[in-house]
């Protein structure tokens, strides 16, 4: 298993734990309920996506019979796509207090998710076309 594929799996783990630690402090103090949109991304952004993009980034290659198109850019993917959602899920929260810097870091923080995203759209849309559509291919069968 390639290590950017071991690093997305537990930083999938890492962000369930988030998730369900701000999911926790909302049902014991329900005036952290303005906390949701972090909890909400931590579970959905974090666990769920990060999980998907580290197992499809395992098993396309296998699929395909070839391998991944750029392992570089998965790796980039992987920091890119953590330091963004941190700057998501630390914006919701700081927004909280203090309107103007929470928003900004939340602003900084969805270009970097959306940049690892479509990182992770290129690469593995390079992974699964077909051969002879690549520039430079020779045809085949």
């Amino acid at each position: 298993m390639d290590p950017f594929v071991r690093r997305f799996i537990r930083s999938s783990l890492v962000w369930l734990g988030v998730g369900v630690t701000l999911g926790v402090v909302m049902a014991v103090h329900p005036a952290a309920l303005a906390f949701r949109p972090a909890h909400l991304h931590a579970n959905l952004l974090g666990f769920v996506s990060m999980m998907i993009f580290g197992v499809a980034y395992h098993v396309m290659p296998r699929f395909t019979g070839r391998p991944l198109h750029s392992p570089r850019a998965a790796a980039l993917h992987l920091w890119v796509a953590n330091l963004g959602l941190a700057g998501m899920v630390s914006g919701f929260i700081l927004r909280v207090y203090r309107w103007g810097p929470g928003a900004a870091l939340l602003g900084a923080g969805g270009v970097l998710a959306a940049t690892g995203a479509f990182l992770f759209i290129y690469n593995i849309w390079r992974t699964v076309e077909p051969v002879q559509s690549r520039p430079g291919a020779l045809p085949t069968r």
